[in-house]
């Protein structure tokens, strides 16, 4: 496990990875994927109980699945980072034949991916009949999944959020990025979704908040609350307030980067606001 400094330095180069990533295809989502780099890098480096080694079963460890999948730059580079795959297979990321694809496939059998995703609404249910398999195989093992708040406008995840509460999933930890953005502008102005958590909280789940999602240590003492709500009869919700772009001055509080990579002075602008010396791919 590594300390405070070390998963900052990490994010940091994740965060590298996302801006280099997206600007060698001129495509991708570096918004949201560097909104959400502490996240991952706490998920992977600290918290989830998972095998060095992949398999597909998943049995004897945590599970994680994205739903919103156009933020795979992130998923990816914490993965390749994690030891899932090379750190040097980053440079295929949206090219013809590549495993990294914009949204992450599963045919091509890359480490870590268990869900195609991206298809917006989707990865709660999956995660739920994950986390059913589970106690049926008398599992123990925790099963988290990360969505968008301006996903929670896709009517799927509600059906999902009303069954894991009557069927006491209590082995799940949902989060939601709470960015406030989406593609079209501030998620209160394309569809306002009111309080969320009055949401969760009616449908008879357990609700944390992390006020703090950009901050390394916030996150981990936050999911490891959550972590102790399981097991409890309620499936547990976490609310991520995180900023999008977080990281890069220009690219934060606008939802212009949602979908966006930037040109090469940009990129350099971007480089040097993340150094470190932990090596690029």
């Amino acid at each position: 496990m590594q300390n405070t400094q070390q998963l900052q330095d990490f994010s940091t180069q994740v965060r590298r990875d996302i801006l280099r990533m997206v600007h060698a295809v001129n495509s991708g989502h570096p918004g949201g994927s560097l909104g959400c780099t502490e996240f991952f890098v706490a998920l992977y480096q600290n918290l989830m109980n998972r095998k060095p080694d992949f398999d597909m079963d998943g049995i004897g460890e945590d599970l994680f699945f994205l739903s919103n999948g156009h933020i795979s730059p992130v998923f990816y580079s914490v993965l390749a980072r994690s030891g899932y795959f090379p750190v040097s297979e980053l440079a295929t990321f949206r090219l013809l034949n590549s495993r990294l694809q914009g949204h992450p496939t599963t045919h091509e059998g890359l480490p870590g991916i268990r869900i195609a995703s991206g298809s917006l609404g989707q990865g709660l249910s999956v995660a739920i009949g994950a986390a059913q398999a589970k106690k049926l195989n008398h599992c123990d093992h925790l099963i988290y999944t990360l969505m968008g708040d301006g996903e929670l406008q896709e009517g799927q995840n509600w059906e999902a959020i009303m069954y894991a509460a009557a069927k006491k999933v209590d082995n799940l930890i949902a989060t939601i990025d709470l960015n406030g953005k989406q593609i079209d502008g501030a998620t209160d102005e394309v569809l306002p979704m009111g309080s969320i958590r009055a949401k969760f909280e009616a449908f008879d789940w357990e609700v944390l908040e992390i006020k703090e999602g950009n901050n390394i240590e916030a996150i981990i003492a936050g999911m490891t609350e959550a972590k102790s709500k399981t097991g409890k009869g309620k499936p547990v919700c976490v609310l991520l307030h995180t900023e999008m772009g977080n990281g890069v001055d220009f690219m934060m509080h606008t939802h212009a980067w949602h979908g966006k990579a930037p040109n090469d002075a940009q990129l350099e602008n971007a480089l040097s606001q993340n150094l470190v010396t932990l090596g690029d791919y």
